[in-house]
């Protein structure tokens, strides 16, 4: 159990703090992704990002994803997919546009608060505060291994083991803290999961930001 974000952010960076990275940069999948990611850019003095997908709702059930989509517009089913009611061609056709305008408001704000970070060549660090159907993580790891880093790492605090196997060809480490048999939801391993705004992803990123182009600055004098 987590007693909060911060709590699994912390825990996290313990695990990878031995770690020889290369100019290492964190993404976070918003919003609460980024509360973990901002633990661990602290804690391993790393550049802090984030990286957009979002999950492809089921017709009827909001909660269940059906797959995802990454910022490039790319589409991942799940393989049980179509097997869902109502799911067709024209249902997966409007919620990918639904999705993807999702993903320009966010990037229109998050972007204001900080400008993308170069991912190729360096030790990329990707989490997000859980996984459950793994559609997100995989949209994202999609995304990411397209800017060719030197390595992609993927740190999450909790998953369910058969989720944790889909992702281990597309990633050269794979940490994850807790991974239970006994998998209802990712809140259920947290004390305070409280939803996270867009508000506190902004606060965050412009505060790395501003620290990241400090070091910069005086790296540079």
């Amino acid at each position: 159990m987590f007693r909060n974000r911060e709590d699994a952010g912390l825990q996290l960076a313990k695990r990878l703090q031995s770690l020889k990275l290369k100019d290492p940069l964190v993404l976070g999948i918003p919003r609460g992704g980024v509360v973990v990611a901002a633990v661990l850019a602290r804690e391993l003095g790393a550049e802090l990002d984030v990286v957009l997908s979002r999950k492809l709702r089921a017709p009827y059930q909001p909660e269940l994803a059906i797959g995802a989509i990454g910022e490039d517009g790319e589409i991942y089913l799940n393989s049980f997919a179509w097997e869902i009611p109502g799911v067709t061609e024209e249902y997966i056709r409007k919620e990918r546009e639904h999705q993807i305008a999702e993903i320009e408001r966010r990037t229109k704000l998050f972007r204001a608060a900080k400008p993308p970070a170069h991912a190729g060549g360096r030790s990329v660090i990707i989490t997000d505060d859980g996984i459950a159907t793994g559609s997100t993580m995989l949209a994202a790891l999609h995304v990411l291994n397209a800017q060719k880093p030197q390595e992609s790492i993927l740190a999450v605090p909790v998953a369910p083991p058969d989720s944790l196997d889909r992702f281990r060809p597309l990633c050269n480490r794979l940490e994850c803290l807790l991974a239970p048999s006994h998998f209802a939801a990712v809140g259920q391993f947290y004390d305070d999961f409280a939803q996270v705004e867009d508000d506190e992803v902004v606060r965050l990123l412009r505060e790395f930001q501003t620290a990241h182009s400090a070091r910069i600055s005086s790296a540079h004098r």
